[in-house]
């Protein structure tokens, strides 16, 4: 099994697996990058998964869909480009000799969901949209706080070897965020020198790690006392869990 981040745009990511023969790609929001890569490797595109509707995500679907005839998985409850299977937490596919599991995990939009696979004799791999990034999480564009804090929990459960493929380049900046708030953080200080050296080589800072991201993330340590401490100066009234990350939220929106 072959993991590729195909950049797209500005800074996303479609990410691609494949077996030398067959593929399956991860929000794909630009088809032809996707359509070079498949002439390219020589492999048959059959599956596309959808974490969420946003257009960044599923603007190349149809397209994809209509040249190749790959089949297309996404969320029950939001708009993607029919047709389509929909799915929900619980739900598990087989795609390329692959078991994947879907996580709900609303907060960025309603219906987000991840995609979760163990392959055999490799470390795990979750597809998280835009609800995890490394070093940072996804704004709340139609969730509440409640609800992305409960997503990030569900992601943050993983076992610590999971590969953590998100959808946007934003590590660098995150990194930034997450020394303001832990400026003693050293695993905060040592990342950020290993992200530099790979963006300076035009490297990709993902897929990361969920042990990582609990060591690095500070929306996956806000029941930390540092953490809590450093969002009771931005803003005092946050007290309970809840609170707590949506005023981390606030604050990171206006950093």
């Amino acid at each position: 099994m072959n993991l590729i981040p195909l950049p797209a745009f500005n800074d996303n990511y479609i990410w691609m697996l494949h077996d030398g023969q067959r593929a399956l790609v991860v929000d794909p929001g630009d088809a032809q990058v996707v359509f070079e890569t498949i002439k390219r490797l020589g492999v048959q595109l059959v599956a596309i998964l959808v974490t969420h509707h946003h257009h960044d995500h599923t603007g190349g679907v149809a397209e994809l869909r209509e040249v190749t005839g790959a089949q297309v998985f996404g969320p029950l409850l939001e708009q993607v480009p029919e047709p389509l299977m929909r799915l929900a937490g619980g739900d598990v596919i087989d795609l390329l000799g692959w078991r994947l599991q879907v996580i709900d995990v609303p907060g960025h939009t309603s219906g987000h969901i991840a995609f979760y696979t163990k392959p055999i004799g490799q470390d795990p791999l979750l597809f998280c949209g835009d609800t995890l990034f490394s070093a940072g999480c996804g704004r709340l564009f139609e969730g509440t706080p409640a609800q992305m804090l409960s997503s990030l929990g569900k992601l943050a459960a993983l076992p610590d070897n999971t590969r953590v493929c998100c959808a946007h380049e934003y590590t660098a900046s995150g990194l930034v965020f997450a020394h303001a708030i832990e400026p003693d953080n050293q695993a905060v200080i040592a990342h950020q020198t290993t992200v530099k050296t790979l963006r300076e080589q035009q490297l990709p800072s993902l897929p990361s790690r969920i042990g990582l991201e609990k060591t690095i993330n500070p929306f996956l340590r806000t029941h930390l006392n540092s953490v809590v401490r450093a969002v009771q100066q931005f803003d005092a009234t946050a007290q309970d869990p809840v609170s707590v990350f949506a005023a981390l939220r606030t604050w990171k929106n206006q950093f």
